[in-house]
């Protein structure tokens, strides 16, 4: 085993390092996954959930990929929402709760399951380079294993470093030791590194609580499910969450312990998640709300273990305890565990191209929160185009970048290597100016074509797609060619509320109002003798009612994609000098060196790069 040369080793175990290695072994490279305990591959070190605003559409898009993450969530979820239901379709968004424990035991199954993968347990405490080529790992124990390339997802344990209150302890989450040495080895060659923060709350007891005083949250009466193929199936029972809130009481009882707090004696020095900020943190900066939501979600399916959402804290455990007691329906409260913050080592994504592969070393891929973000389904969608473009690479294959009109994936990766971020980055629908065409309905339309040519997607799975597709689209077009008469149209609209017709029309046109749904269009005989006649299920029609209602928007997003699009295309030559370009100002040749920006769309999106700076470059490269 330790005298071979993997094609790919893929350093940590978590959301990153698992999908990286599933998509590494199963595009046919001889892949390792080292990390310290393999009893928690794939842990959800923080909530039991996966999805979530924007989050839920790249777990969609991991799974139209070929991906594992959607098939593990549908295997282990104990609840299923689609938020934000209310708005457009844009913003619609899955999310499950999880069976923690599960969750971590399917992604285990599934890895163990997939060949041309091996593992071993151990700290991996530094890199084998060459020159400016990877070319293995050395471990703790003295052990070289060489690889061809080599993927990094330390997610907090480099140099992690725990706060409870006053108390430090070295960890990458509670119980496991931080891994040491590649940091320091990376600064030595040359990388830029910082230190960043973030926290989860407590853990309690369920059998304690009080639900009768708090307020139940459900999931969906007709749950849904993450993935598009058939190796998962939706829900039919599910756990219900719970809604309280915390109080002024509650917050002059934190509020005794700021004084020891981590956050405000100046021990945490690093930043931590803007949206996901620690209770303490909240009742500071929002001084003038005097409550805040906290949601009570279960752990699992038989556990009563429950994990208090919103009350993220590293206030000592004393002031933990005496406040979340005076929490409705906490006032019996059990700890299983304090909440904690952790700070840990991560390196500024504009070190890295588009396939995530580093610019110093070649073949040395990061990916999850060594880059910079935050949350699971970030990190995930980063392993999984890390372990892709590292296969391809060992198969002198064309990389694989995903484009911002292409996937909330490609938004994220461009963001971080165009952009960097000096906080913990967490995916926003608002971060893409191409929503309406990122769907979470429409992914494998999107990127399962583009997972079948590089041999990610089987064949049933592309067949599933295409199948899919021609039966909506041809729903489409039935609407266009056939018409409806004013006679079974207008008792429709009149209950609507929707103007008359007095001569027959098109469906197409009557369906695309605003206020007619598929569930009136149904009552038309023509139209439910086409779904029972074509057996068109959930999915087919809810995209038919989606590409109906959203052509307009969906059309004039596409023209303004093509348009941007062309600039992809202009190349700008390797290690381009800027400083000979006189007319461009001084931070955009600054950054632009930085960065070495691959196109002139690439260049665009630098903060500080102006419409001019651009125009320079684009009559010097002859355009």
């Amino acid at each position: 085993m330790f005298n071979k040369e993997y094609d790919v080793i893929v350093v940590g175990a978590g959301h990153a390092g698992s999908e990286a290695a599933a998509a590494a072994a199963n595009l046919g490279c001889s892949t390792l996954l080292i990390t310290m305990n393999l009893q928690n591959i794939a842990q959800m070190s923080c909530n039991p959930a996966m999805g979530g605003i924007a989050k839920g559409q790249i777990v969609r898009e991991i799974d139209a990929l070929g991906g594992y993450s959607g098939i593990v969530s549908d295997r282990t979820a104990i609840q299923f929402k689609m938020l934000n239901k209310s708005k457009g379709p844009a913003m619609w968004s899955p999310r499950v709760q999880s069976d923690r424990m599960r969750f971590a035991e399917e992604w285990r199954l599934l890895l163990e399951q997939t060949q041309n993968l091996d593992f071993y347990q151990e700290m991996v405490s530094g890199l084998l380079v060459e020159g400016n080529q990877i070319k293995g790992v050395r471990t703790s124990l003295g052990i070289e294993v060489r690889g061809r390339t080599v993927v990094l997802t330390n997610g907090t344990f480099l140099n992690g470093l725990i706060h409870i209150g006053e108390k430090q302890f070295g960890g990458g989450r509670a119980g496991e030791r931080a891994a040491t040495g590649i940091t320091e080895q990376l600064i030595d060659l040359g990388f830029d590194s910082g230190r960043m923060k973030t926290g989860t709350p407590p853990r309690v007891d369920g059998r304690s609580l009080d639900y009768s005083k708090m307020v139940e949250q459900p999931g969906d009466e007709f749950p849904e499910k993450f993935s598009y193929s058939d190796l998962s199936a939706p829900l039919t029972q599910q756990r219900s969450c719970h809604m309280t809130y915390t109080s002024s009481t509650v917050h002059d009882l934190l509020r005794e312990g700021f004084d020891r707090s981590p956050m405000f004696n100046g021990s945490i020095k690093s930043i931590g998640p803007r949206y996901c900020p620690s209770i303490e943190d909240k009742i500071n900066r929002f001084a003038d709300k005097d409550r805040h939501q906290l949601f009570v979600e279960p752990e699992g399916w038989n556990t009563v273990e429950v994990y208090v959402n919103g009350f993220s804290t590293s206030l000592p455990e004393d002031i933990q305890f005496k406040a979340l007691k005076s929490v409705t329906g906490f006032e019996k409260v059990k700890f299983f565990r304090p909440g904690y913050a952790i700070e840990y080592d991560y390196f500024p994504p504009t070190q890295l191209t588009h396939t995530l592969e580093t610019k110093l070393v070649s073949g040395l891929f990061f990916a999850g929160q060594i880059n910079g973000t935050t949350g699971y389904e970030e990190a995930a969608s980063q392993g999984l185009m890390a372990g892709i473009n590292a296969a391809l690479k060992i198969k002198d294959k064309d990389t694989f970048v995903l484009k911002r009109n292409e996937a909330y994936i490609g938004v994220l990766i461009d963001d971080l290597i165009t952009k960097g971020t000096e906080e913990p980055y967490r995916m926003f629908t608002s971060r893409a100016e191409y929503r309406t065409l990122l769907r979470q309905d429409n992914a494998d339309f999107r990127l399962t074509p583009i997972a079948h040519e590089i041999g990610l997607a089987s064949d049933e799975r592309i067949r599933r797609m295409e199948e899919k597709e021609k039966k909506s689209k041809n729903f489409v077009q039935f609407f266009k060619d056939t018409s409806v008469s004013p006679e079974e149209a207008n008792p429709v609209l009149e209950k609507k509320e929707s103007s008359l017709i007095n001569q027959s029309g098109k469906l197409f046109k009557l369906f695309s109002r605003p206020q007619i749904t598929l569930d009136d269009i149904k009552h038309f005989e023509k139209i439910a003798a086409y779904i029972k006649d074509n057996k068109l299920d959930k999915e087919v029609l809810e995209q038919t009612e989606i590409q109906i209602k959203y052509a307009g928007y969906i059309e004039k997003e596409k023209n303004n994609a093509d348009k941007l699009n062309r600039l992809e295309y202009i190349k700008i030559p390797k290690d381009f000098d800027y400083m000979k370009l006189k007319s461009l100002s001084y931070e955009a040749c600054e950054k632009m060196t930085k960065i070495q920006p691959a196109t002139i769309s690439q260049a665009s999106r630098i903060s500080g790069v102006t419409p001019s700076d651009i125009s320079v470059l684009l009559v010097y490269l002859g355009r």
